[in-house]
């Protein structure tokens, strides 16, 4: 590194693919970058913070623009570790910046210099680190919009780094110089390299006419013509028997799982993970058809009460990506795997799947469909029952009665299509978001009355704005939710996720008793629905009874490994409520993870920090609250918070607002 560099806080070296950092009393790491896809998200960072030193400042950049450069970058330095088509490369380094770059303990997409991995028990290898190492260096990763609508920013302001300390090197160049130096030395080695690829076309001998005498030399005897060409197939189809069988029996120890690697142990029931039908189309609107047809599937998965089945929100983490089914297998801990594809033509569908048993590495079955998309319903049905046949699940006369949305009939398409639409915008967990949803849903209302899902949606908009405190009254949003949640209880009682957003609404209205009841009736329904493992959960601990609530998050968390940001934030409040509050602050930051704008894990981490004597921490955080609702009012927040319980007293709910109150917060 020259001289120059040295003095910055932060260094972009393109020569050797490492990033430099150094804040003083806080953190140095050195991370290399040493493999075509890590290459290619070092890359990224660079493409970044060369847009932001353009600009002037610290903001986001909309990746749209920049397609034919992350595709050169994709297909060079990233030797097509995946497609460059749009409706694939930009998701994936979108999810790639959300949950893989801000991992600093694992550390997927890079080697830390100078640091051991150590084992921990369950969980595998991974870095050690301090808590304000990791935190400073994901916060570092800030994203906004979508997958299709890509805006990244690297945060260096987070860290207390500006512009000028951060520098990108390449060559003897720094920053815009040493950028378009870098991009030029790729635009040639690309050159080059389809100047040198070979005319891999075999061209055909010239054809040499024999002598008539030695032509009929070389040829049998009529007579054994069609005796030796009967010998020949035999041995031909032999051979291929032989290699399907070997294949079959002895699959690749590559492909083969090792349940002692596995993040976690195997349930003592079959278990699957069903991974995100790739669509087919080439046409990126049928994204919510496929996303529609796997969490079908899984619904109805999960509702077997012998199955145990990892949730959409971990397996939508391997969408668009070249995952093997040993890897899948491995981090979810199951033992089968589902995978598919769709296609759309008009109004006819054709859909693969294939069913693999990670353990022996074989396939356990496969099928090609091809209907009329008025019979999709049926077929995602179909499927699900085949799966089970082919893992041998007992089923009991409850789980064969069980069908997602069936009872009282299946939505039309477009209404359904409509509310996955919603649910995708609402998981945003922002007001922006939040008022997305909300116009979703009330178009799926409009269009399709007597479809239950359409006010369930509706019911979870009005939770959202009782919870980011939008709005007239927050009381009012919870009145609201229930009165959707009855709507949809009218049209079909049948719904687990009804019940889980009952569990909610009675909870913070108070109704304690309620809310139990229909956490309970909701799990009854679907035995392998994280949601209303989580809704249950958080009445429990809404209740007074934390203690109980914590393993109830634990299981939700089994089935959903990468979690939402939503589960992480109450596992972090039933953590803070026993005093956990290392956990509690992990558990806290994983949330915001996966959602940088999640106001209520940022009131948490406030608290936290604050009850811990964190001071300066807690005012950080504090800052972020008013970032994200620059018009917070801690009264009113108060005002706002569930009732009491009759097993708890006034103490620990005036301890928590003057925590708030201690970091800065009015």
């Amino acid at each position: 590194m020259t001289e120059s560099t040295k003095l910055h806080s932060i260094t972009i070296d393109l020569n050797q693919f490492k990033l430099h950092i150094e804040l003083k009393n806080r953190i140095e790491l050195t991370l290399h970058f040493n493999s075509p896809s890590r290459r290619f998200y070092l890359s990224v960072i660079a493409l970044i913070v060369n847009e932001m030193k353009k600009l002037g400042k610290m903001t986001s950049i909309p990746l749209e623009g920049h397609h034919d450069l992350l595709a050169l970058l994709n297909e060079t330095i990233g030797e097509s570790a995946g497609s460059s088509d749009k409706e694939n490369l930009l998701p994936r380094i979108y999810r790639k910046w959300q949950h893989a770059l801000p991992d600093l303990e694992e550390a997927p997409l890079f080697t830390v210099l100078g640091r051991k991995k150590g084992y921990e028990e369950a969980i595998g290898k991974t870095y050690h680190f301090t808590e304000t190492e990791k935190d400073s260096w994901a916060n570092l990763f800030e994203y906004k919009g979508s997958e299709e609508n890509v805006r990244l920013k690297f945060a260096i302001d987070k860290i207390g780094a500006s512009l000028n300390d951060i520098v990108i090197l390449y060559e003897d160049s720094l920053n815009t110089d040493a950028w378009k130096r870098f991009i030029s030395s790729l635009k040639e080695k690309g050159v080059e390299k389809q100047e040198a690829e070979p005319d891999k076309r075999v061209p055909a001998e010239p054809e040499v006419p024999a002598p008539p005498l030695e032509r009929r030399r070389t040829l049998l005897p009529r007579r054994y013509r069609w005796v030796a060409l009967v010998a020949a197939i035999i041995v031909v189809l032999g051979t291929i028997t032989l290699a399907i069988k070997k294949g079959y029996l002895k699959p690749h120890p590559d492909d083969v799982a090792s349940t002692e690697k596995m993040a976690f142990p195997l349930p003592d029931v079959p278990s699957i993970a069903v991974l995100p039908f790739e669509n087919m189309s080439g046409d990126p609107k049928q994204e919510f058809l496929c996303d529609g047809i796997t969490e079908e599937i899984i619904t109805g998965l999960s509702k077997v009460q012998h199955l145990f089945v990892i949730s959409r929100q971990s397996t939508s983490f391997y969408k668009g990506k070249p995952v093997k089914v040993k890897q899948v297998s491995e981090e979810l801990g199951v033992q089968y795997v589902l995978e598919g594809s769709v296609q759309r033509s008009g109004d006819r569908i054709r859909i693969t799947a294939q069913l693999i048993d990670a353990l022996t590495g074989r396939d356990l079955w496969a099928e090609r469909y091809e209907r009329d998309l008025k019979d999709l319903f049926a077929l995602q049905d179909e499927i699900t029952m085949r799966i089970l046949n082919a893992i041998r699940v007992k089923l009991t006369m409850g789980d064969q009665g069980t069908r997602t949305f069936e009872i009282r009939g299946r939505p039309r398409l477009d209404c359904y299509l409509k509310t996955l639409e919603g649910f995708k915008s609402y998981e945003g967990f922002n007001i922006e978001a939040t008022r997305a949803a909300q116009l979703i849903a009330a178009e799926a209302i409009a269009m399709c009355p007597d479809y239950p899902m359409a006010y369930v949606l509706m019911g979870f908009v009005h939770l959202m704005e009782y919870s980011l405190r939008i709005g007239k009254s927050p009381w009012e949003a919870i009145e609201k939710g229930i009165e959707m949640a009855q709507k949809a209880l009218a049209l079909d009682d049948s719904i687990p996720m009804t019940h889980a957003l009952l569990c909610s609404l009675y909870s913070l209205k108070g109704e304690y008793g309620k809310a139990i009841a229909e956490g309970e009736r909701a799990i009854a329904l679907n035995p392998s629905s994280t949601l209303a493992h989580e809704w249950y959960a958080a009445s429990l601990n809404n209740a007074g009874r934390s203690e109980e609530a914590i393993p109830m998050f634990q299981k939700a968390i089994r089935l959903n490994p990468f979690g939402t940001t939503g589960l992480y934030t109450n596992f972090g409040i039933a953590l803070r409520m026993t005093r956990r509050f290392e956990e509690a602050v992990s558990a806290y930051k994983k949330a915001v993870q996966r959602a940088p704008d999640n106001f209520l894990a940022h009131v948490g981490l406030t608290a936290t920090y604050s009850l811990m004597g964190r001071e300066q921490e807690a005012r950080a955080e504090a800052a972020e609250v008013l970032r994200i609702n620059p018009k917070f009012s801690l009264n009113n927040y108060a005002k706002a918070l569930p009732p009491l319980p009759p097993n708890q007293d006034q103490s620990k709910r005036d301890e928590f607002i003057n925590a708030l109150r201690k970091a800065g917060l009015k």
